[in-house]
């Protein structure tokens, strides 16, 4: 392990009970995505206590704190500080009771069910480690509060506020995830690691009428399920068995009374993909078939398509990659586990694709390692609270612990001084 490394592991217990009250504190006040006022100040403000330069309010709600530490490379560390609208049903002690309003009005439960304020404290817990041990790294650091990545804008509303000019450029970028796993473990993978994701709106167009009056109508719910049916069909007929994709219909809305033939139907799809060709394949069928069907059906106009959110694939730099993994195994020998793809979707990549730079993104354990072991060797991990479950509750000891080494431990595979020899 690197000093820095070293330097962690002996500062680590001290700083533990502060970041555990800092979570503690994050979950019980989480905010909705583009709205995390109250979390981007309890970074900002922890950033400027520990010596960095930091700039508030960038695409929105977004911090950046600045670190420089003589010559040497730049490395970017990212958390996302979004949470979500779902009501949380963990039972925990510090459990969120928040609610807000969402884009649309509607008031909803917020909770942090996909751990992004364990994101947050980790980024917080590194920065201020960093920032204490400056004899042992040189260089530059770059950490990245973002917001919004629940709804695919944060990385990019951040970059269009000219971060590429008013930050320096970074050799490395580097994020991470808790996933559902054994805590402890951490999970790499050179390549791609996240699909890509894409959500749309598709509104149908009928004609209304009286529900005893059929003949008169267009009707678009039979539009509707007729569409949803054969969408599916894409991924079945359309895709090779080598390759994969997602397809779901999340909702299908019409009308509003029993005896009314609604004038309009409004379905919503995600779509998950590994491939670039695959995805334009896939984007291209759902508006052929929707269109063929509105056709079919002597709609009186075509359908209309809104793009909801959209994340590119994340695909992990070979080189960048075999660094990190070499440092993860000084760290963590066999708890670093090589993984598959997930078909979960970030909008992390959208930092290095911007800036040009090698990126790597990996996972961290948050299930207790014992239910972990059970589930799989009882084939049930599926059941198994994941991220977005209104239980998902990862454990904190030793996640808390095991997240905030493998942050120094990437990052000092550029900042210290011994990485950087040849």
């Amino acid at each position: 392990m690197t000093p820095l490394v070293t330097a962690l592991d002996t500062s680590l217990t001290a700083l533990l009970p502060e970041l555990e009250a800092i979570y503690k504190d994050l979950h019980r006040h989480p905010e909705l995505s583009m709205q995390e006022e109250r979390t981007a100040k309890i970074a900002a403000d922890y950033l400027d206590a520990h010596g960095f330069e930091v700039t508030r309010a960038v695409g929105g709600t977004g911090v950046v704190g600045l670190l420089h530490n003589g010559t040497g490379p730049t490395v970017l560390l990212r958390a996302d500080m979004d949470a979500l609208p779902v009501t949380e049903a963990t039972g925990l002690p510090y459990a969120s009771t928040a609610t807000a309003k969402d884009e649309d009005g509607r008031e909803v439960g917020v909770s942090h069910a996909c751990g992004h304020d364990l994101h947050v404290t980790w980024l917080m817990g590194a920065a201020r480690l960093l920032s204490q041990h400056r004899d042992l790294w040189k260089g530059t650091v770059l950490v990245v509060f973002q917001p919004g990545e629940e709804v695919g804008r944060g990385a990019a509303a951040m970059m269009d506020d000219g971060m590429v000019t008013r930050f320096p450029k970074p050799d490395i970028i580097l994020g991470q995830h808790v996933m559902v796993g054994a805590a402890g473990t951490v999970g790499y993978r050179s390549g791609t690691i996240l699909s890509a994701g894409d959500s749309l709106k598709v509104q149908l167009f009928g004609r209304g009428s009286h529900g005893s009056q059929p003949q008169t109508s267009i009707d678009p719910v039979i539009m509707a399920a007729s569409t949803t049916l054969r969408l599916q069909t894409i991924v079945s007929r359309e895709i090779g068995p080598l390759d994969s994709a997602v397809l779901t219909v999340g909702a299908l809305q019409a009308g509003t009374k029993e005896n009314i033939i609604p004038d309009d139907a409004t379905l919503k799809l995600n779509i998950r993909t590994y491939d670039e060709t695959v995805r334009d394949h896939v984007l291209s069928a759902v508006k052929r078939i929707c269109c063929a069907e509105s056709t079919a059906s002597n709609a009186p106009r075509e359908p209309e398509f809104t793009t909801l959110n959209s994340y590119p694939l994340t695909q992990n730099d070979a080189a960048a990659t075999a660094r990190v993994t070499q440092a993860f195994m000084a760290q963590f020998g066999e708890r670093a586990l090589e993984v598959k793809p997930k078909s979960a979707s970030e909008d992390f990549s959208i930092f290095g694709r911007r800036w040009g730079a090698p990126y790597v993104f990996w996972f961290v354990g948050g299930t207790d390692a014992k239910v972990y072991a059970e589930a799989k060797a009882n084939q049930q991990l599926n059941t198994i609270p994941s991220n977005h479950s209104p239980q998902f509750a990862p454990i904190l000891d030793p996640t808390l612990k095991t997240g905030l080494q493998a942050m120094l431990a990437a990052a000092s595979a550029w900042l210290c001084e011994e990485s950087q020899r040849e």
